[in-house]
């Protein structure tokens, strides 16, 4: 498997893989909105802020990560590359790319609710923790911070 980032040609096999698990995206309902995921995702290729996993011309997995606001945007895995290291893969590629110096950001599914598991794991074995509860999409969702190496430590010797 290869770690690359997107081009403009990736787009079809990039969408048809968000095609296939859009059921775990709140937001990606109908084709209009996935029509305007496309859009966006054109724009997070033309920064070079999107990255894809293949294997021979097959995307096993995409991330999108935004420099501007330092966060993860959107991370997928096709259901027959889970637990392979493909999210890992993005994962580290995209914190290579955000500052670390600042909290990173990114939002996922609650506790309580089944399609959080994977994600919320795969973002605590980063070292991200859960903080404020939100709605996204009109869908219940929890925002996870990674915080700059030494702060979340200052801010529990403060509480202490």
């Amino acid at each position: 498997m290869q770690l690359l980032y997107g081009v403009p040609e990736d787009i079809e096999k990039w969408m048809d893989l968000i095609t296939e698990v859009r059921w775990n995206f709140p937001g990606l309902e109908t084709q209009e909105k996935l029509n305007e995921h496309k859009t966006s995702v054109l724009k997070f290729m033309d920064k070079r802020q999107a990255v894809c996993v293949k294997e021979e011309s097959k995307i096993a997995g995409v991330i999108l990560f935004s420099r501007a606001h330092n966060m993860i945007c959107c991370l997928a895995v096709a259901p027959q590359y889970r637990r392979r290291g493909v999210a890992t893969m993005l994962m580290d590629e995209a914190l290579a790319n955000l500052d670390k110096t600042k909290e990173i950001t990114v939002s996922t599914f609650r506790a309580d609710d089944e399609k959080g598991i994977a994600p919320r794991t795969l973002y605590e074995k980063f070292g991200f923790v859960a903080d404020e509860l939100i709605e996204e999409f009109d869908y219940p969702n929890q925002k996870f911070v990674l915080f700059p190496v030494g702060a979340e430590r200052k801010a529990r010797q403060m509480s202490i």
